[in-house]
């Protein structure tokens, strides 16, 4: 099975490109519901790589997809930018999901 990336950005593109990740560089709504599409069609596609901004984005598009699919794994990561998310996300995130503060 075989990577492919959904991007907003050239810059991450070509660096995927350049690792032998293939992809796409999409900007609008139906855009990123098109790139889906043909990364479903793919039965060799097992990870699908998308940017952080397009999944803050285009949240309802994404969660729909996470729901009824369980092949390819849709993975969000960040840009050339860096993450959106702060420093101690992976804490709070485990807070909230076992109620505890850690």
């Amino acid at each position: 099975m075989k990577m492919y990336l959904i991007s907003d950005n050239i810059d991450t593109y070509t660096g995927m490109r350049l690792a032998g990740v293939d992809g796409v560089v999409v900007h609008e709504r139906e855009e990123v519901k098109h790139a889906l599409e043909h990364a479903l069609k793919d039965s060799t596609i097992g990870i699908l790589l998308l940017t952080e901004k397009l999944g803050t984005d285009f949240p309802d598009i994404i969660n729909e997809f996470r729901l009824e699919r369980k092949i390819p794994l849709l993975v969000e990561i960040p840009d050339r930018h860096g993450t959106g998310r702060s420093k101690d996300f992976i804490t709070s995130y485990i807070s909230e999901a076992i109620g505890l503060n850690l």
